[in-house]
C-alpha cells in the first residue's frame, strides 16, 4: 500500500501570484505531476491548501486533485478555512486500509498559527485507538516535536504532551506525518515505557511544502532558497509472520 504525502501548497485564487520562492500554482501542478508517477494508492493533503484563503484557490485545488488515480484526502492547516474545503470535498477523520489505518487530525485554532488539539478531540483520539488495534498512520499538519528551528517551534502542537501521553498507552500508532514545517524531518520519537512494552518509538515524519521551503535550524523566518518542493512516500505493508512494516523517503521535484 503506497500513502503519499503533500503539504502546504499556499495556492492563490490568481494563478499567476506569486510566492517568496514561485509560483504556487506551478509548483502545485509540478509536484502533482510527479506524485502521479509515483502510483499511489492514496494521497494524503497535510493542510495549508490555501494562502490568500479564498473560496476559489479550494476550487482550484480540487480540479487538479481530482485528476490523482488514486483516492484523497486533506484537512486544514492553520491558513485554511475549512468550511471552504467542506463546501469542495468532504473532511473525514479515518480511512480504513486493507492491514492499516490512517486517522486525519484537525489541529488548526481559529486565527493562530500554532496548533492544538483540545480536550474534546484528544478524547475522540482515544475513543478511535481504543475501538480498533490495527496498525495505525495520524497525519495532522502542526508539528507534535520540535523540528529544531526556533521561530517554528514555537509555532508548532502547543498540547503536544497531552498528546504524547495519550499515545503512549496505543503501541499499534506506529507513523506520525505532519506539515507546517515546509522541510522534510524525520524522528524515531521515544515514549518510554508506558505502553508495557518496554521503550518503544513512533516514527514522526515532516514533508517538504509544494510551495517555499523553509531554512531548517532558522532562529527566525527564513526561507532556504537552495531547496526544491516534494512529498514523501510511505510504504506499508503488515504480514502475519512480521506485523506491520514500512518505509519511507523524500522526493522532490527538479
Amino acid at each position: 500500500m503506497r500513502v503519499v504525502q503533500i503539504t502546504d501548497a499556499h495556492l492563490y485564487a490568481d494563478i499567476e501570484a506569486r510566492s517568496r520562492a514561485g509560483i504556487p500554482w506551478r509548483q502545485f501542478q509540478q509536484v502533482l505531476n510527479a506524485v502521479v508517477a509515483e502510483k499511489p494508492d492514496i494521497v494524503l493533503f497535510t493542510g495549508d491548501i490555501s494562502q490568500d484563503e479564498s473560496a476559489a484557490s479550494y476550487a482550484l485545488a480540487v480540479q487538479a486533485l481530482e485528476q490523482l488515480p488514486c483516492p484523497w484526502y486533506w484537512l486544514p492547516g492553520n491558513h485554511d478555512q475549512p468550511e471552504f474545503m467542506a463546501a469542495e470535498r468532504p473532511m473525514v477523520e479515518q480511512v480504513d486500509l486493507d492491514s492499516w489505518r490512517i486517522l486525519l487530525l484537525n489541529t488548526q485554532v481559529e486565527g493562530k498559527p500554532h496548533g492544538e488539539l483540545g480536550s474534546e478531540r484528544l478524547a475522540k483520539l482515544a475513543e478511535q485507538l481504543e475501538n480498533d488495534d490495527q496498525p495505525t498512520l495520524i497525519a495532522m499538519h502542526h508539528p507534535p516535536v520540535d523540528v529544531g528551528a526556533v521561530w517554528m517551534d514555537a509555532i508548532g502542537l502547543q498540547d503536544r504532551d497531552a498528546f504524547w501521553q495519550l499515545l503512549s498507552k496505543y503501541p499499534h500508532v506506529k507513523i506520525i506525518l505532519f506539515g507546517h514545517a515546509h522541510q522534510a524531518y524525520a524522528e524515531h520519537h521515544i515514549l518510554g515505557t508506558g505502553r508495557g512494552i518496554g521503550e518503544a518509538t513512533i516514527d514522526v515524519y515532516g514533508c517538504p511544502a509544494m510551495a517555499d521551503q523553509f531554512l531548517p535550524g532558522a532562529e527566525q523566518f527564513a526561507i532556504d532558497e537552495a531547496s526544491r518542493p516534494g512529498y514523501r512516500v510511505i510504504d506499508l505493508a503488515y504480514s502475519d509472520a512480521q506485523g506491520s512494516e514500512w518505509q519511507s523517503w523524500i522526493e522532490r521535484i527538479d
